[in-house]
C-alpha cells in the first residue's frame, strides 16, 4: 500500500483540505492519507490555533472517513517541522521499501530547493504535485530540473519503487482559504459549510479565532 503524507497547519482544516484527501485516496487506488499537522511551520506565520486545537479538529473532521487518518508527530515534537526529518522518522517507523509519498502545492514546489534538506527528500519518499490556479510550475534551477529528471506521467508509477519520483496532478479543487475563514469568524460571519460541522462546532463553542459565533 502507497502512504500518502498530506501536511499543513490546517488552521483550521476545512473541506477543501478534506475533498483533496478523498481524491488522492481514490485516484492512488486506496492509498492511505496521513493529515499531519505541524507544529511550527518553518516558512509560513505561526499558526492562530494551539497545535491541540488543531489536532482535534482534524481528528474530528476524519473520524468516519476510510483512508483517511491523522498523524500527530510534528504536533507531538513542539519545534519547528522539516520534511525531511518527518521522513526519516517514517521510514524508520515503516521500512525501507513500503512505498512513501508526500504532498505539496506547485506554489511551494516553485521554491523547493529552499527546503531544509531538500535534496534528501526524493531518497525517502516520492513527491506529488498538485497544480493550484495561478500557481504555474516556474522554470528554475532546483525544482524545474528536479522535476524533469524525476517526473513520472501515471500514478501507478508510485508504487513500483519505494521513493524517487515526481507526479504531477490536476485535481478539482474547492477553493477555501483557512486565512478566510478566520477573517470570517473574526468579523462574525458564518463559516457553515466550508468546515465539516465537528469542526464548526468546536470553533463555535470554543470562542477559537475570535467571536462565539458560527
Amino acid at each position: 500500500m502507497l502512504h500518502v503524507l498530506l501536511g499543513g497547519t490546517f488552521d483550521p482544516v476545512h473541506n477543501g483540505h478534506l475533498r483533496m484527501a478523498v481524491e488522492l485516496h481514490e485516484l492512488l487506488d486506496g492509498a492511505r492519507i496521513h493529515l499531519m499537522p505541524c507544529h511550527r511551520p518553518p516558512h509560513r506565520e505561526q499558526p492562530g490555533a494551539s497545535g491541540i486545537d488543531r489536532l482535534t479538529m482534524l481528528k474530528a473532521a476524519v473520524e468516519s472517513e476510510p483512508g483517511l487518518c491523522v498523524d500527530d508527530r510534528e504536533i507531538r515534537q513542539d519545534r519547528v517541522s522539516y520534511t525531511a526529518e518527518t521522513l526519516r522518522q517514517f521510514r524508520r517507523e515503516h521500512g525501507d521499501e513500503t512505498p512513501l509519498a508526500i504532498v505539496t502545492g506547485s506554489d511551494a514546489f516553485n521554491s523547493f530547493d529552499q527546503w531544509h534538506e531538500w535534496m534528501q527528500i526524493p531518497e525517502f519518499a516520492h513527491i506529488i504535485v498538485v497544480n493550484r490556479p495561478g500557481y504555474p510550475l516556474a522554470p528554475g534551477e532546483g525544482a524545474a530540473n528536479l522535476l524533469s529528471e524525476r517526473g513520472v506521467n501515471a500514478p501507478e508509477a508510485l508504487l513500483a519503487v519505494p521513493h524517487g519520483t515526481i507526479l504531477s496532478l490536476e485535481l478539482p479543487l474547492l477553493d477555501i482559504a483557512a486565512t478566510d475563514i478566520r477573517s470570517r469568524v473574526l468579523s462574525g460571519h458564518s463559516i457553515r459549510y466550508l468546515v465539516p460541522d465537528p469542526v464548526w462546532r468546536q470553533i463555535h463553542e470554543t470562542g477559537l479565532y475570535g467571536p462565539n459565533t458560527g
